[in-house]
């Protein structure tokens, strides 16, 4: 699944133009390296997203194409 996408089926970010946008501005980090927002996430991946002055560091645990709001946290592991 790609990258922009699945950060808004996981709802990390609430839209997927605004997790494009993220990517090309290079605050998304995958596996520690900057990443497009056409990159193919798997389970293991590690992500981190800088919002603002703080940042985000969540485990991939699990890769859906749609999920209910409910089960949108089991997509994902905090770090």
């Amino acid at each position: 699944m790609r990258l922009d996408k699945y950060l808004k089926v996981s709802r990390l970010i609430k839209r997927r133009s605004v997790a494009n946008e993220a990517c090309d501005a290079g605050r998304v980090l995958v596996n520690d390296k900057p990443a497009r927002a056409s990159l193919a996430v798997k389970v293991g991946d590690t992500i981190e997203i800088a919002f603002g002055t703080k940042s985000v560091k969540v485990e991939v645990l699990d890769v859906a194409e749609t999920v209910r709001k409910e089960e949108a946290k089991e997509m994902f592991r905090y770090l």
